[in-house]
């Protein structure tokens, strides 16, 4: 990711409102300030793109794959943060995200329902200001009957 973001404090634009009326800039007050860690709006991030329909998961092939066997182990837990990469400054967050859509969806429309969507949550999560989110959309899932083929069977 480039860089994107006002790291300074001091160069920070004006606090400003979302349609959800949290004030963005109150991480900082003069009795502290808070920081966000990567891994949370990577979190929030994952977890906003998978509730848009048409989206079928995200990340590159390879990754997925360890994901799977990692899931199917006991106690393996899923990792929501798959195929998102985040940049977090003192006021301001990028996302950006690999996506696999289901094949017939309009991807443009996907596309920005995604958006939309992990700018809502995350801004209204954190406070953080959303500057940008890029999706690359990686694959198509297409439902194949490839399990249900002569010869295999499912029981």
């Amino acid at each position: 990711m480039a860089e994107r973001m006002d790291k300074p404090a001091d160069q920070s634009p004006p606090a400003r409102r979302d349609s959800h009326s949290v004030q963005v800039s109150a991480l900082a007050s003069d009795k502290g300030r808070t920081a966000i860690a990567d891994s949370v709006v990577a979190k929030i991030s994952g977890v906003a793109a998978r509730e848009i329909p048409g989206v079928h998961a995200l990340g590159k092939g390879v990754s997925r794959a360890f994901a799977s066997m990692r899931q199917r182990v006991p106690g393996g837990k899923p990792n929501v943060a798959q195929g998102v990469s985040v940049e977090v400054g003192e006021r301001q967050c990028a996302v950006d995200l690999v996506i696999i859509v289901e094949y017939g969806v309009a991807i443009a429309e996907v596309a920005h329902a995604v958006r939309e969507n992990v700018i809502d949550s995350v801004e209204r999560m954190t406070g953080l200001e959303v500057v940008e989110v890029n999706l690359s959309v990686d694959d198509v899932h297409i439902d194949s009957d490839d399990d249900k083929a002569p010869g295999r069977s499912l029981e």
